[in-house]
This record gives C-alpha cells, structure tokens and sequence, in this order.
C-alpha cells in the first residue's frame, strides 16, 4: 500500500510541476498575440465553423502549445492557412500564446 500511495505523490507532484512550469508564461503577452487569431478562432476562442477553426479554449496549455509547434514544423499537422500566422513567432511567443488560451 505505501508503494502506491509513493507512485500517486510522485506522479501528483511531477504533473504540477510540469503544469506550474507551463502557466509560469507570459499570458498578458500572449493575450495582445491572440488579437491576429480572432479572426479564425473567435473572441474567446469559441471557435468558428464557417472558417474551419477549431475551439482553443478549455484547452490544456502544454496542448495548445504542442499543436501550435507541430503546425508550425509541419510534423504532423499541415496547416497552410495558420503558417503564414505561426512564421512569425518564436518558442516563447507560442508558450505566452498558449498561457493566454488555456484561461480562456
């Protein structure tokens, strides 16, 4: 029983760090890049299906900002319409954009 109860702490704490790290981002800054996504993605990034955008908000950070990288290095997720959007921001544009979204 104490194993268990050590794995459950362990993994309990090692996901809030990853979690704390990740809101430790600049949302006001990723609050002023979001401005060029309501277009496609809506004020509270609700999502708008006439543009073919999917819902951003409710959205774990550490999610939104491994789509945004795999869109962005064209990996996984080819999406010519978000490129041109993507091209210009760095890795930490992308992580104080996904702070920003996560809250919504």
């Amino acid at each position: 029983m104490n194993s268990m109860k050590l794995f459950f702490i362990t993994v309990s704490l090692a996901t809030s760090t990853f979690s704390l790290s990740a809101l430790a981002q600049d949302a006001a800054k990723g609050e002023i890049l979001f401005k060029q996504c309501i277009a496609c993605h809506g004020p509270k990034a609700e999502g708008i299906p006439a543009q073919k955008a999917p819902r951003l908000s409710g959205q774990h950070d550490w999610y939104i900002l491994k789509q945004l990288q795999d869109i962005k290095a064209g990996v996984t997720r080819k999406n010519p319409v978000m490129i041109p959007f993507l091209s210009k921001l760095n890795e930490q544009d992308m992580k104080d954009l996904a702070a920003y979204i996560s809250k919504l």
